[in-house]
């Protein structure tokens, strides 16, 4: 009997002598071993078995915003027509904003670009007030002048059709528009034209959306339009 007690005793001891080594080596160990390379050993610990979260990588942005590249050697372009008074007009040629509220040379009326189509940079821009002053005169003269081989790229802002008279018309029509006769008080059109060459028939080259007070996103205004697309360079 006395020995099963000192036989009890002696485990006893161990055990306690060993729960006080185990703590004054934990001691020693959080002491030495710094507050944050526990805290994130234990993240790890607790990360083991979860499932990877899979994140998708962000797209890729294409030129003038396209939702799809342009092919190598061929242009991107993108005509966005004003909304109401606020939203101004936007017009993008190979990733360059040719005309907008940022560059300072957007206005009411007709905007037109004109892009040297060997070299794909611009060649001038001008706005032409339709609402207020006589400007047909010298946007069809701006449109003539012009030089042969180089892309033409309009677009609306607020009103582009009261003081438009049909000498105006008549030189965008020759230039392949058809819906330069049917525009309204404050349509929205956007319009892309060559001068001394053709460009594919399977682009989008032109748009228009009229006033509706029924249909009308903005109080007065038609909702704005956009054309975008890719020009082959090798077309002349």
């Amino acid at each position: 009997m006395r020995l099963l007690a000192w036989s009890n005793l002696v485990k006893l001891s161990g055990l306690m002598l060993a729960s006080l080594c185990a703590w004054y080596l934990g001691y020693m160990f959080a002491d030495i071993v710094p507050e944050d390379s526990l805290s994130s050993a234990m993240e790890n610990l607790q990360s083991i078995g979860e499932k990877p979260v899979l994140k998708a990588p962000p797209p890729k942005r294409q030129k003038c915003d396209h939702w799809s590249p342009c092919s190598p050697g061929s242009y991107a372009y993108r005509l966005l027509s004003g909304g109401g008074k606020e939203k101004f007009a936007k017009i993008c040629f190979e990733d360059e904003l040719l005309i907008s509220e940022q560059k300072g040379n957007v206005g009411r009326g007709i905007n037109i670009a004109i892009v040297n189509y060997k070299t794909g940079k611009v060649i001038s821009t001008e706005f032409f007030d339709m609402w207020e002053g006589d400007f047909s005169g010298p946007m069809t003269t701006f449109i003539k002048n012009a030089p042969q081989g180089s892309l033409l790229l309009m677009v609306t802002h607020d009103d582009g059709s009261t003081r438009l008279n049909d000498g105006a018309k008549k030189a965008i029509a020759e230039l392949g528009s058809k819906e330069i006769w049917n525009m309204k008080f404050r349509s929205s059109w956007a319009f892309i034209a060559a001068k001394g060459f053709n460009l594919p028939d399977n682009i989008q080259k032109e748009k228009i959306n009229h006033s509706d007070n029924s249909k009308n996103r903005y109080n007065g205004w038609p909702a704005e339009i956009q054309i975008e697309g890719c020009i082959p360079v090798d077309l002349i």
